[in-house]
């Protein structure tokens, strides 16, 4: 069998050095930052809101613009509806006044031939004088 070498290792402890007092120059840079980036929050939220304001009114005016197209259309559908019954209307009538003159027509026809008939009876009824 091989040899094996054993190892171990073992783990020092962490030395932690803390640090008091001193200079205070890490905390005005870290107050500055601060200030820069609440200047910086402050600044975006004013852009954003007058870029939303902006937003806002032009989704208004599209739904204006969308809503008056829509009443448009309803309309406009609408008075297609009403002419189609107004043309259908006006074809019965002309039909009704086509079949009224032709009624009225054939009566006059009938009588022209009731009046022929009886004249014709009138002239070969009638003797013309002998002399």
């Amino acid at each position: 069998m091989p040899d094996y070498e054993r190892t171990t290792v073992t783990h020092e402890p962490e030395t932690v050095v803390v640090r008091r007092g001193g200079s205070s120059a890490g905390w005005w840079v870290a107050a500055i930052v601060a200030i820069v980036a609440i200047f910086g929050v402050i600044f975006m939220v004013n852009a954003s809101n007058s870029n939303t304001d902006d937003a806002l009114q032009a989704a208004r005016d599209q739904g204006a613009a969308e809503a008056t197209l829509g009443n448009a259309t309803a309309n406009a559908q609408q008075a297609a509806s009403s002419a189609a019954l107004a043309a259908q209307d006006a074809a019965g009538n002309a039909a009704r006044a086509t079949e009224s003159a032709a009624q009225a027509a054939a009566q006059r026809t009938q009588q022209a031939a009731d009046d022929a008939a009886a004249a014709a009876r009138d002239a070969t009824t009638t003797e013309p004088d002998p002399r």
